[in-house]
């Protein structure tokens, strides 16, 4: 379990992001076309995920704004924004916004994905939403870096 703030006050999360050197959980979630799609759908690339609470925050919004400008010149690599938000309300943030270097994935039907990456909060008022953090993997889905 970690412990993270919102708004100042201390959550916990269900558990700890996957460990360095681990090969990350596989997950099957939901794009802004309703298809679902896993980490197979991204063989041979690197892959940065950005797990948010919502893109309708502003610090969600902004890393997504940010991530979004500083992937675009990253050679096979892939930017998987995940979030519990429906996929037409990332599509229409990322539409809005003219982001077009991120994939949007929905947790809507795989609430799974957040105890598997120990991100699911636990407590506090915005339980069963997903702590923000980041995890890197390379082409074979190991873990790099997790934040």
């Amino acid at each position: 379990m970690a412990t993270v703030t919102f708004k100042g006050s201390k959550v916990n999360t269900i558990g700890d992001l996957p460990n360095i050197g681990s090969r990350a959980p596989e997950f099957n979630l939901t794009n802004r076309d309703l298809r679902d799609v896993g980490l197979s759908e991204f063989g041979g690339k690197k892959k940065i995920i950005s797990i948010v609470h919502s893109l309708d925050t502003g610090t969600c919004a902004d890393s997504a704004k940010r991530f979004s400008k500083e992937i675009a010149g990253l050679e096979d690599t892939v930017l998987l924004n995940i979030s519990a938000d429906l996929p037409f309300a990332s599509a229409r943030f990322c539409d809005g916004n003219g982001i077009e270097n991120i994939v949007t994935l929905s947790t809507f039907r795989s609430p799974e994905f957040g105890r598997d990456y120990g991100v699911e909060i636990v407590d506090g008022p915005i339980r069963g939403l997903l702590a923000r953090s980041i995890v890197v993997l390379d082409e074979n889905n190991i873990v790099l870096h997790t934040q």
